[in-house]
């Protein structure tokens, strides 16, 4: 199967890029090899490369991915300076001991640093890490705009409120990398702490422009608008959705631990069917309609079902070679490569063969164009719909 150039009617839909990811974030939480994390964020990284657009969101992977490496950063200078409940007979280094009150039993301040303790925590970081890197590479490639529109009319609210907090950071991103850009071309340091300093400014200008705009536009086409239903159908709404997520968190939770395979699958598919009844019941409250709905093809099934078969087949693997996916650092082994784990992770390199290519910057299909939002701020005064607007598809009533 072909990749086709992304336009209007092929591009993917964003929600198969959101289970994509997520099942990586998955398989990345059922493992410690580093061997395999190091494996998963290839894979990310490279479907990242060869299918993101040039929309400021899409810049916001190597944010996610400096991101870990402090995560990373910060959580072996955690073991480095309280220390590690790993215990460990290779000594590093031994610190100065901070004495601690009998109430901070169990808690300490230096002392002796091992090698088995670091290579837990190195083990530990990079996991975390690997995690954000997952959410970073949905988060580049799908657009939140589009995402937003296939949300529940229940979830509307909601939905506009993440939308506007996911696109903040690419957002700011996108504002430094200009104003740093405007700096080198008027010969001006774009480092350091001044530099730091005289950027900020006017991205906080920027910031506040836009979401003086973006309120406008809100309040323009009637946010917040809702219908009146009976009481009795709210409380059946509020008791199923509520009852269907925890449900939903229970199974999740069974799933991924240890010891709930038994009931974790039969209290996730009730905790859906519950919270999707209540999503139904309280979409009765919406007084929008919907204009030109995303389609979700064959390809998406393909994507979303790359990230899940990841999913399930490392979940799978921790039954049979739990020691490969979990190596010890008691005592200090050099860890393996697993050769099935390692070859179902290479199955969520699907998306790079069978989503649509976007359009790059001055050339290619037309649709990454019309998808991409504008360059440049919008100014205060000014609160015409552009294509980042995520209520600019959605007319109400």
């Amino acid at each position: 199967m072909s990749a086709p150039h992304a336009t209007r009617s092929t591009a993917l839909h964003a929600g198969a890029w959101w289970v994509w990811a997520l099942g990586l974030a998955t398989a990345a939480s059922r493992t410690t090899n580093p061997l395999l994390l190091g494996l998963l964020i290839g894979v990310a990284g490279y479907v990242v490369a060869v299918r993101r657009t040039d929309a400021p969101w899409a810049r916001s992977y190597g944010a996610f991915v400096r991101l870990g490496l402090v995560v990373l950063g910060i959580r072996l200078v955690f073991a480095f300076v309280l220390g590690s409940p790993i215990p460990g007979t290779h000594t590093l280094v031994t610190l100065p001991e901070l004495p601690l009150p009998d109430w901070a039993k169990g808690v300490r301040v230096g002392g002796r640093v091992t090698a088995e303790g670091m290579l837990f925590a190195l083990y530990d970081g990079l996991k975390l890490a690997t995690l954000l890197i997952c959410v970073g590479a949905a988060n580049a490639l799908a657009n939140p705009a589009r995402l937003l529109k296939s949300l529940p009319g229940a979830l509307y609210e909601a939905g506009v409120a993440v939308v506007v907090a996911m696109t903040f950071a690419p957002h700011l991103v996108a504002d430094v990398q200009r104003l740093r850009a405007a700096r080198r071309l008027r010969g001006r340091p774009d480092r350091g702490a001044k530099a730091l300093l005289q950027v900020g400014l006017p991205v906080l200008e920027g910031a506040l422009e836009r979401s003086v705009a973006l309120a406008a536009a809100m309040d323009a086409r009637g946010y917040g608008r809702t219908a009146q239903v009976p009481p009795a159908v709210r409380r059946l709404t509020s008791v199923l959705t509520l009852g269907g997520l925890l449900g939903v968190c229970a199974g999740t939770y069974g799933l991924l631990g240890d010891s709930g395979g038994g009931y974790g699958l039969p209290l996730l598919v009730v905790g859906l069917g519950a919270a999707m009844a209540g999503l139904w019941l309280g979409g009765r409250r919406s007084v929008r309609t919907r204009y030109r709905p995303e389609p979700w093809g064959v390809r998406a099934w393909l994507v979303s079902g790359s990230g899940v078969a990841v999913a399930a087949l490392m979940i799978a693997a921790n039954g049979y070679a739990p020691g490969a996916l979990h190596p010890p650092a008691v005592p200090l082994t050099a860890p393996v490569l697993p050769l099935w784990p390692a070859l179902s992770l290479l199955v969520g390199l699907v998306p790079a063969v069978v989503a649509p290519v976007p359009a790059r910057a001055g050339g290619g299909a037309g649709a990454g164009r019309s998808s991409s939002p504008a360059r440049s701020a919008p100014s205060a005064s000014s609160v015409r719909p552009s294509a980042s607007d995520p209520f600019t598809k959605e007319p109400t009533h």
